[in-house]
């Protein structure tokens, strides 16, 4: 076999492996994002038939939770600034899902196979997650911002209030619930179009 064609398999090889987990070009462009990675669209739309979670309420939240990047993860700590000691939290993938609750997502829905990095397995993820919390809170699919406080908080911390103390969650939740809406204006004017 000659070296160019072994360079060619390697390249091919190499090329197969992972995903695009690198956010799309324009965050604050809903039609972008869509037009860029349709598969995101077919995931939320997907999402959305099955929980009932609006598109933009998945949008929004994603944007905020990993900025659309597929292998996002807490920053490192660090003892003494300089000796490494883990992550914040397990948090990964597009919904930033929790090794725990992502468990127990695969758990309830039988879906032991789903990663957090794929699109459609974190799009699903949130919309059992925000489905439930409508559930047992009352929290409308359509309040983006309720049900970012219920997901970041978990619903103990939301059904207790504890972001009434974090004023700087309150402000990020109300600033998911504003992109929702701008997301939300932006679909409908891209579809007409």
């Amino acid at each position: 076999m000659s070296r160019l064609l072994k360079l060619a398999i390697v390249g091919l090889v190499a090329s197969c492996g992972g995903g695009n987990y690198s956010a799309p070009r324009q965050l604050d462009n809903a039609c972008a994002i869509v037009a860029e990675r349709p598969a995101y669209y077919r995931a939320m739309k997907a999402t959305e038939r099955k929980w009932g979670i609006p598109i933009h309420v998945q949008m929004a939240t994603i944007h905020q939770e990993s900025k659309f990047i597929g292998d996002a993860r807490t920053p490192h700590q660090y003892a003494l600034g300089v000796i490494p000691i883990g992550r914040q939290s397990s948090a990964f993938g597009y919904s930033q899902a929790l090794d725990g609750t992502w468990e127990e997502y695969q758990k309830e829905t039988g879906n032991r196979r789903a990663k957090r990095d794929n699109i459609r397995h974190a799009t699903d993820f949130m919309g059992w997650y925000m489905h439930n919390s409508t559930r047992r809170l009352g929290i409308s699919k359509w309040d983006a911002a309720g049900q970012y406080l219920a997901y970041h908080e978990g619903r103990s911390g939301f059904a207790r209030q504890s972001y009434l103390s974090k004023p700087w969650l309150v402000r990020v939740a109300n600033q998911v619930g504003q992109r929702a809406q701008m997301y939300r204006a932006q679909l409908v004017a891209c579809r007409k179009s």
